[in-house]
């Protein structure tokens, strides 16, 4: 299951909004006018779409769609035409039963690959537009775009992004002991050793971790697994491990789970301030960094979301009391393995406006207006058009540079890509065997290929 969507979703109560439309001339709109600042040369080559209206369904709810709605306004004012988002808590549940009932958004805002590839299956969507298409292959990576394809077609443009291959630190913590942030695996192991061998007092850890979320216990586990797949195995192997080509107890994929566990079930190792290996998976994920801040854990591998889980007053950046650094890669030279997630922008209908829209936004224009409306951070996008000054949080900021480094390999979070019996079920499960019960790489991970469906 996606974290980055549960997170999104906490917001009780659907939201249905609809965007007025302003009125801009071609060089800005009239003085004193709302839209007076808008520089609308970018849209002429949308045209006049006066009088129409695209409606957009999303399980993004207000406060988070706040920001999505303003940035809508440019477009609007542009071209005349009426955005109606509607964010909906159910949306997962609610997006098949509409379109498949004949009540399709123009578009919708599909949180997982996989239930793009399901809403394609209906016959319903359509590919996207060859000017959406050339926006995505100049501003993102192939990577991303593969994501938005199916059987070959290109459907949907890439919109918002999320990464989870980081390390939660404290810059001060290690400016007092001479630690310096690693750049490989290997030197992140002789770290993580080191610290073992300065804090020796049963109590302070390298690395503190947490599995625990009431039903979805485990998923941090898995978050874990497909980062380290990446590195130890590669793009191609993570591919097929997702899609079953490969077993779930493929020995590469056993690998990566015994290279994961010579830190997490290693109790030199963890659980900083927490207790011994077998409390990771009882600690909730939301509380598991907090043992940064008294000095009883250095390390947390964590997605960019847990910048909000520190506790009010907590400073986040380069010199704060908390920062983070990139999960190294074995190999950095060569590529830079990044796990994370994201939404993409999917149509069910090919009128002009809808067209337009779905080219704004895969354009650069749409990426830099969102981040501006976007003051309390979040506007991470894989958008190489981002100019990252408009950014106002620091982890934006170093989220925006993993994802659209040349070397960079992304890869969506693995779970959400399989069966979901597997991926929000069997796996998560197995993470708690393998760190509670003790239970082998071996055993789980044949545990969970028992489970795939036929």
């Amino acid at each position: 299951m996606s974290r980055n969507l549960v997170r999104t979703i906490a917001v009780a109560g659907a939201t249905a909004l609809t965007l007025s439309m302003v009125a801009c001339s071609s060089d800005g709109g009239d003085a004193g006018d709302a839209s007076s600042s808008i520089d609308c040369s970018a849209f002429s080559s949308y045209g006049d779409l006066s009088g129409t209206e695209v409606s957009v369904y999303t399980a993004i709810v207000s406060p988070e769609a706040d920001p999505y709605i303003e940035s809508f306004k440019a477009f609007e004012s542009c071209t005349g035409a009426t955005i109606v988002y509607e964010g909906d808590k159910a949306f997962s549940e609610q997006i098949s039963v509409r379109v498949q009932g004949g009540n399709a958004p123009d578009i919708a805002f599909v949180p997982q690959p996989g239930m793009l590839q399901t809403l394609v299956a209906t016959g319903e969507a359509v590919a996207a537009p060859a000017e959406t298409e050339s926006n995505v292959d100049e501003y993102f990576s192939e990577d991303w775009k593969a994501y938005g394809t199916v059987d070959g077609t290109f459907y949907a443009a890439p919109l918002g992004a999320s990464v989870k291959s980081l390390v939660w630190y404290s810059p001060q913590a290690f400016a007092d002991n001479g630690y310096e942030v690693p750049t490989t695996w290997d030197e992140l192991m002789t770290l993580t050793e080191q610290i073992a061998a300065d804090h020796n007092d049963g109590l302070t850890k390298p690395w503190c971790a947490g599995f625990g979320d009431g039903a979805s216990t485990g998923w941090v586990g898995t978050d874990w697994i497909e980062d380290v797949l990446l590195r130890t195995a590669g793009g191609e192997t993570y591919d097929q491990w997702t899609s079953h080509e490969i077993p779930f107890n493929d020995p590469a994929v056993v690998d990566a789970f015994d290279t994961t566990g010579a830190i997490l079930k290693n109790d030199d190792y963890v659980n900083g301030g927490l207790g011994d290996h077998k409390t990771i998976s009882s600690t909730a994920f939301v509380d598991a960094g907090l043992p940064i801040l008294d000095g009883t854990c250095y390390l947390h591998r964590q997605a960019s979301f847990y910048a909000n889980s520190w506790p009010e007053g907590t400073t986040v950046g380069p010199d704060g009391d908390v920062w983070a650094f990139y999960l190294p890669a074995t190999d950095p030279d060569q590529a830079k393995p990044v796990v994370g997630g994201g939404d993409f922008a999917l149509a069910f209908s090919d009128r002009p406006e809808v067209q337009a829209f779905q080219t704004y936004l895969a354009s650069a224009d749409w990426a830099n207006e969102r981040a501006k409306a976007t003051t309390a951070g979040g506007a991470v996008s894989a958008n190489k058009g981002l100019d990252t000054d408009l950014l106002t949080n620091e982890v934006d900021k170093l989220s925006v540079e993993m994802l659209t480094d040349d070397k960079t390999v992304f890869r969506f979070d693995g779970s959400d890509l399989m069966p979901s019996a597997v991926g929000a079920g069997t796996f998560w499960t197995a993470m708690v065997d393998w760190t509670t019960e003790d239970k082998s790489s071996e055993e789980v991970t044949t545990q969970v290929e028992s489970t795939w469906p036929a």
